[in-house]
């Protein structure tokens, strides 16, 4: 018998190591344990615009980073998680389209590999967020369109490859092109399972032009066609029926589609009648039984789904009196995103963009209903696109894109959040932990790293289950120990994290409270990163994380 070897797979330049983004819009490969990729950063919050809620983690949030932290963030800090954690139902990612414009500090040897590594790096952490039934739309042209539908069937499974919709983005044609006029983009669609099921869409006039209505019959349009054949052969179904006429009309070769009494029934009732000349018999399909169809994967409609150049003219109108040319450069019309939302999602559902650009995709789930986060790691796009659109959005001052079609008045509101700069630096190869965490922040910072939910309640900063975290700015002493473990209730157990360690520290914990444990930080948070189960993350270890807590602690 043969043996095999190996799968299918596509392969890159540093395919086994991370991406981190720098502030000049660069990238550095890094090891998946460095604690610049595999670090959980809080969300500060910024403002609140319109009606934000009590809860933030319910708002919808407009997120400022790059997007590999927030979404870590989503899915790993408790507050959030729960909201979050295999709960989104679309996420939308509309990624730099690798261009030469794109990553043009790279060598062309590995500007492919940053932009597959780029994507797949989100495209796991995205994964770990969909609902069960959800789905993840990536928009792409023909640069990368095919290496992508291979990372991503790795990272999702072939078997939840949905389709690959061309949408018609351009409204005239390139006439100075060398070879043929490129006029369209890919929308490539996996789901987090291979039973996603699309929502249905109300027929547009060219579906029902052939419906009508002309002996005005109560039940509304319809039309003949149907066939009445059992697809089958049946005997028992192989009949005569005699018309008003006195025909006798004989059953298909298969026999009918109904029993006789139901033919009978189906006939009485208006819903299969006899040809003017009593020869035939025809089954009416009324449009108001009609469902709705399954979209199509060929979008060149340009009424339904927009294009380009409407796009910008939607922005013009939005941001009045900018030239064109500091405008947000590649923005998608809000018909495609409005086509995009029918089709994956339901009022209520959760979206997250996390290449959120000039605000789309937020734009158009505030005006249809959906839940939204939206992340943006450009600060000058969230100030100068996203936040003022969706905050005219909110106060009911945008009139243009799918307001009329969505019936938006105004209302609702959401949180503006930033991704924190980490809570370590660097020097000489020795990391030690930031000024700004040393203040205040450490505790929080430290509990959104070992997974427990930050609430602070002198001595303590956080729980997880029946364990208790205390975290402390300086020497873990006996004293310090005595006090914290006076503080736990029966049958409670701690974490207790310090920038330092008294030797007797240890043994005491130890007899007092046995099962709790003394971690000495950042040293003990570099270590969690490196047998962290995040960053176990592979497209052949499908992830579903029931705690959004990383690995338990020991000692």
């Amino acid at each position: 018998m043969s043996a095999y070897e190996g799968r299918l797979e596509l392969t890159w330049t540093n395919k086994t190591l991370r991406l981190l983004a720098n502030d000049e819009g660069g990238y550095e490969w890094v090891a998946p344990a460095d604690y610049r990729v595999a670090e959980v950063r809080l969300l500060d919050e910024v403002v609140a615009i319109g009606q934000a809620g009590r809860t933030r983690a319910k708002d919808n949030l407009l997120i400022r980073g790059d997007a590999l932290n927030a979404l870590r963030s989503l899915s790993r800090l408790p507050e959030f998680a729960q909201e979050y954690l295999g709960r989104v139902m679309l996420a939308y990612l509309d990624p730099p389209f690798n261009t030469q414009q794109a990553f043009a500090h790279y060598d062309d040897a590995l500007e492919h590999s940053v932009w597959l590594t780029m994507i797949r790096d989100r495209l796991l952490q995205v994964r770990e967020l969909l609902a069960p039934d959800g789905s993840v739309w990536v928009h792409c042209d023909d640069e990368e369109q095919h290496r992508l539908r291979l990372v991503m069937d790795e990272v999702f499974g072939p078997n939840c490859y949905v389709a690959t919709i061309i949408w018609r983005s351009s409204d005239n044609s390139n006439n100075d092109a060398k070879h043929f006029s490129t006029d369209h983009n890919y929308l490539v669609v996996y789901a987090a399972s291979a039973e996603w099921k699309s929502e249905r869409l109300e027929p547009n006039p060219e579906q029902v032009a052939h419906f009508a209505n002309p002996d005005n019959d109560p039940r509304g349009p319809w039309f003949d066609g149907n066939p009445l054949n059992s697809p089958n052969p049946r005997e028992n179904l192989r009949y005569s029926v005699v018309s008003p006429q006195g025909v006798n009309i004989e059953s298909p070769p298969n026999g009918w589609r109904w029993s006789r009494d139901t033919l009978d029934e189906k006939i009485r009732d208006g819903e299969i009648r006899f040809t003017p000349d009593g020869t035939n018999l025809r089954r009416r399909t009324y449009l108001l039984d009609h469902k709705g169809l399954p979209a199509s994967s060929l979008w060149v409609d340009l009424q339904e789904t927009g294009h380009n150049r409407q796009a910008k003219a939607e922005l013009k109108r939005l941001f009045p009196g900018s030239a064109t040319s500091d405008l947000f450069a590649t923005p998608k019309p809000e018909r495609l995103m409005r086509r995009i939302l029918r089709v994956a999602t339901r009022p209520g559902d959760i979206v997250v963009d996390c290449f959120v650009g000039s605000g789309t995709t937020a734009a158009v789930a505030h005006k249809m209903g959906r839940r939204w986060v939206a992340i943006e790691r450009e600060a000058d796009t969230i100030e100068n696109f996203a936040r003022p659109r969706l905050t005219k959005v909110v106060s009911g001052e945008d009139s243009g894109g799918v307001t009329a079609l969505a019936g938006w008045i105004g209302g609702g509101g959401f949180r503006v959040l930033e991704v924190a700069p980490s809570m370590f630096a660097a020097d000489a190869g020795q990391v030690f932990l930031a000024d700004w965490v040393t203040n205040g922040k450490l505790a929080e910072a430290t509990a959104a790293q070992l997974g427990y939910e930050y609430h602070p309640e002198s001595p303590f900063s956080g729980s997880r289950g029946r364990t208790r975290l205390a975290v402390i700015d300086g020497v873990v002493n006996a004293a310090v120990v005595r006090l914290v473990v006076g503080a736990l209730g029966d049958g409670q157990r701690v974490v207790v994290c310090g920038t330092g360690i008294d030797t007797e520290a240890r043994p005491i914990l130890r007899e007092l409270r046995p099962g709790s444990t003394l971690r000495k930080i950042p040293a003990a948070l570099l270590d969690e990163y490196r047998s962290a189960r995040q960053l176990r993350l592979k497209a052949d270890e499908p992830v579903r994380a029931e705690s959004p807590a990383m690995t338990e602690v020991t000692e």
